[in-house]
């Protein structure tokens, strides 16, 4: 029962890495796009201007507060009625991006208020312009310091894109439960794809307490 269980796993597989690759590529994509917004969006906040200011906290606070399931659904179904009709792919990567973009908007924002008064008193006795103080001192320091909560979230987003089974992307729980419908095997299936996400995710959330234990000891020091 075993040999058969495994062979079956044998068969399945390169239809389930395909989907796995699918799902890496979405991640990839939503995560590039999110961040470069929740950058802007954490930098509107601290704008001094109200017109930056309380759009941006709007949009991160509608972005936080819908679930990732009802954003795909949103874009895919809903953006067609206002004459904006995207593929599955397109879809998917919008939706999760604005997902991304409001909750590292947030975790960028809180990186950015972490960096030290010392630094920024430093900045001001040099004569440096405001633009110039985010440019050269608080945006590296803040992202640096925010770095190991991004790499925890990217991880989040990839399981997250799993979602997008139910708008039909091939991605990789779509090929499991594509295989399950044609096998009834849904248990098997399921199993194996639940392994590729583990191959994945454990190393990635071991890297990321590394790198995370690293640079506590050099802000430490």
């Amino acid at each position: 029962m075993k040999s058969a269980i495994f062979s079956d796993w044998a068969e399945w597989l390169p239809r389930l890495l395909d989907g796995l690759w699918v799902s890496v590529q979405v991640t990839g994509l939503s995560l590039i796009i999110g961040l470069v917004v929740g950058l802007l969006l954490a930098l509107a906040a601290f704008a001094r201007t109200r017109l930056l200011t309380w759009p941006a906290v709007l949009l991160v606070e509608i972005g936080r507060g819908m679930p990732a399931l009802v954003m795909l659904q949103l874009v895919y179904f809903g953006l067609p009625s206002v004459g904006l009709t995207l593929e599955t792919y397109a879809a998917v990567v919008l939706a999760l991006s604005l997902t991304t973009a409001a909750y590292t908007s947030e975790i960028i924002r809180a990186g950015l208020r972490a960096v030290p008064d010392g630094e920024l008193e430093a900045a001001d006795a040099l004569g440096m312009s405001r633009s110039d103080v985010m440019r050269f001192v608080v945006i590296p320091q803040g992202l640096r310091i925010a770095l190991p909560t991004l790499l925890g979230f990217a991880i989040l987003i990839f399981q997250i894109s799993s979602l997008a089974f139910s708008l039909g992307l091939p991605e990789l729980l779509s090929q499991a439960y594509s295989i399950g419908a044609n096998t009834f095997r849904y248990l098997d299936v399921l199993t194996l794809a639940g392994l590729l996400y583990l191959a994945v995710t454990i190393p990635a959330g071991w890297l990321v307490a590394r790198f995370e234990r690293r640079l506590s000891r050099h802000l430490t020091t």
